[in-house]
């Protein structure tokens, strides 16, 4: 592309920490993380924040938080691209989920709004399990999941990342919709059961119905709207519509997508599944 200013919304999470890090080792030094912590910061939740973390950027990677699949995730990314057009931004890559009805809202309004855009849909990813919801259960040994029987072809945030940064800076990707997966489909205990083998360790996998997951998260306090969002996500996204595997991982990258035993022998390695509960 020939300008790269480049926005990274949610610069410090999954896929946009391992964006800005690529980029910057591909010599791309005019880069701006979005985050509420950031100068200048930004924060979905407050839109008065938008504009200085958008001006004089020319192009953005957008993740939303919690996730597309909230009722007000529409309404947002109409708000915040139709700020960014107005105001330089040429190029959107928009981070997706598979098979989410309001996710694909957000993807049309990006296509309706955007100069050049590129969807980039993913399937769980591998990292829930190392750096987000379901760390806490690997380590204390004990998983339990509602949909134990469904199939996932869990997509590593590595390999989401490569894809992004393919899409930001290169214009062949403009245009194009992405459906990124892993190379094969596990259900939630066997992907528990390869982690166990890869740290030596005994992980105990329950599956559980959604009404005792719904009341085990209630609990342990979780907020509600993220209760919500979970039976969500249990219920739409894990019914079988996703249990199928693509190659747009390597149609992008040219090369295979990474396999759930390889990330789980690399995050083995790294020792975060070997750290301790408190108090145990």
């Amino acid at each position: 592309m020939k300008s790269n200013k480049i926005l990274i919304l949610g610069g410090t999470g999954k896929t946009g920490r391992r964006v800005a890090e690529q980029l910057t080792q591909l010599g791309h030094t005019d880069l701006r993380i979005g985050s509420r912590n950031a100068n200048p910061p930004f924060d979905w939740e407050n839109p008065a924040t938008w504009l200085d973390a958008i001006a004089g950027m020319d192009s953005v990677y957008i993740t939303f938080q919690p996730d597309l699949a909230i009722p007000s995730s529409v309404d947002a990314i109409r708000n915040f691209t139709t700020l960014a057009a107005e105001n330089g931004i040429t190029k959107m890559v928009l981070l997706s989920g598979r098979g989410e009805k309001e996710a694909q809202a957000c993807e049309q309004v990006v296509m309706n709004t955007a100069l050049n855009w590129t969807i980039v849909r993913s399937s769980w990813f591998n990292q829930n399990f190392s750096e987000s919801i379901f760390l806490e259960p690997v380590l204390a040994g004990y998983v339990a999941l509602p949909r134990a029987e469904a199939q996932e072809p869990f997509t590593d945030a590595d390999d989401i990342a490569d894809v992004v940064v393919q899409a930001l800076i290169n214009d062949k990707h403009n245009g194009q919709v992405y459906e990124l997966t892993g190379p094969r489909l596990l259900t939630f205990g066997q992907a528990v059961a390869e982690i166990a083998n890869a740290t030596g360790r005994k992980i105990q996998f329950e599956g559980l119905s959604l009404e005792d997951y719904t009341a085990m998260l209630r609990d342990y306090q979780v907020p509600e709207e993220i209760i919500w969002l979970v039976n969500y996500l249990f219920t739409e996204v894990l019914d079988g519509r996703n249990s199928s595997v693509t190659n747009d991982i390597e149609k992008v990258l040219g090369r295979k997508a990474k396999d759930f035993s390889v990330y789980a022998q690399e995050t083995a390695k790294s020792g975060v599944w070997n750290m301790q509960m408190a108090n145990k």
